[in-house]
């Protein structure tokens, strides 16, 4: 479970990394920032993209070698960008490189996991993990911030690559695969348990006739709408504009990243009670309770003072809400198709997550660039949320 916090804590500062070098790079290098928020959106897209076929691929090569080449893959792509110019480059390394690496190091890589290892308490620990992904991109981000603010956007890039080549002897070594292979049963889990069998075929038949299944359900179609809106009002908004929302209001990259880490700091606290929540209340009202309260405070948002106290406190109440949808859309889904199924459906549905985070990045940039301001991209999202609230309550209605 420590591998695995770390692997998604790092993989989570990797995806957050655009949003630093927003400013840096128009600065510096001359970019609109329209492009180089359609990168991070293509980034975003393909790390949902990724992640059902990353599932896949964990049931048949092994979670171990699965992370060995994705961490390959996004240092690699981290340390070629150090010589680019030309915005085309940010998009080959940052936008699909970094995209379809980080995609096999997402909440996929949670689930498999804690579907392996837990029968009980998986909503805890679901949430903790959960937690480590908002936590990692928002922790990550003063540091980078201070790195990009000293030594301009080279800084942060390299230190990025770094990280995720250091963490590969890590996982090597220590990243185990299922109890079994130490004698072990799923915590929570009877003397008779026996592991599933994974079916025979190739990664990508078993992932797409695993989607062709689910899609006839209504549940998969209402868990990856209200999933959509949680990229839409989280990753693609807040995430990655945040920085350049508080630029716009004249606070600073390094105190607007400390929010940041203010919101990620809380998130770990908030996704791990939600967790906590879920495994002994109705995920539907949970899910309610989420989107409602992080529509109203988005709304909001653009209508303070963007004093110090009024973003501590949004920083604080946005944290705790940050990403504790996670563990009752897991429970849903799990109760909806099962435990065999769900890690890979749940990939699916995390791709409505990042298609959401996708259209949030893109559509932000384009109206600030239009507008001058994110006041409707905020209102907008922020009605989303409250809609994706409603809609979770028709979730898996056969859960009590």
């Amino acid at each position: 479970m420590l591998v695995t916090f770390v692997a998604l804590l790092v993989s989570a500062g990797v995806r957050a990394t655009p949003g630093v070098l927003m400013v840096p790079l128009q600065n510096e290098l001359g970019w609109s920032r329209a492009s180089i928020s359609f990168t991070a959106g293509v980034g975003i897209f393909l790390y949902g993209l990724v992640g059902p076929f990353a599932a896949a691929v964990m049931q048949s090569l092994g979670i171990r070698y699965t992370l060995i080449g994705a961490l390959s893959l996004i240092g690699g792509a981290a340390f070629l960008s150090l010589w680019m110019t030309q915005p085309w480059q940010f998009f080959i390394t940052w936008g699909v490189l970094s995209g379809l690496g980080t995609g096999a190091v997402a909440m996929v890589l949670g689930a498999t996991v804690v579907n392996r290892w837990f029968v009980l308490r998986r909503g805890t620990m679901i949430g903790l993990l959960a937690a480590s992904t908002a936590t990692g991109s928002l922790l990550f981000l003063p540091a980078l911030a201070a790195l990009a603010h000293t030594g301009g956007w080279h800084a942060p890039v390299l230190a990025v690559s770094l990280s995720c080549l250091a963490l590969i002897p890590l996982v090597a070594f220590f990243m185990p695969e299922h109890p079994a292979d130490y004698g072990l049963r799923p915590h929570g889990a009877p003397y008779n348990y026996v592991q599933p069998i994974q079916p025979p075929g190739s990664p990508v038949r078993l992932t797409l006739t695993t989607l062709v299944q689910a899609i006839k359900q209504r549940d998969f179609w209402l868990l990856s709408f209200t999933f959509f809106i949680c990229g839409f009002t989280t990753n693609g908004l807040i995430g990655t504009h945040f920085i350049a929302i508080c630029a716009d209001h004249g606070i600073g990259e390094v105190p607007a990243a400390g929010y940041l880490a203010l919101m990620g700091f809380f998130d770990l606290f908030g996704t791990t009670l939600s967790g906590w929540l879920t495994d002994r209340y109705n995920p539907r009202w949970l899910l309610f309770s989420y989107y409602s309260l992080r529509g109203l405070s988005l709304v909001a948002l653009p209508f303070c003072n963007f004093s110090m106290t009024s973003m501590m406190i949004f920083g604080i109440f946005y944290g705790l809400d940050w990403i504790a949808t996670v563990p009752p859309t897991l429970k849903l889904a799990n109760a909806a198709f099962g435990d065999k199924a769900t890690p890979i459906i749940f990939g699916w549905i995390l791709l409505g997550h990042q298609v959401g985070a996708a259209c949030a990045t893109s559509l932000a940039g384009l109206m600030r660039q239009v507008q001058g301001n994110y006041q409707d991209a905020l209102i907008l999202a922020g009605i989303s949320g409250i809609f994706a609230a409603f809609v979770a309550t028709r979730i898996c209605s056969k859960l009590s």
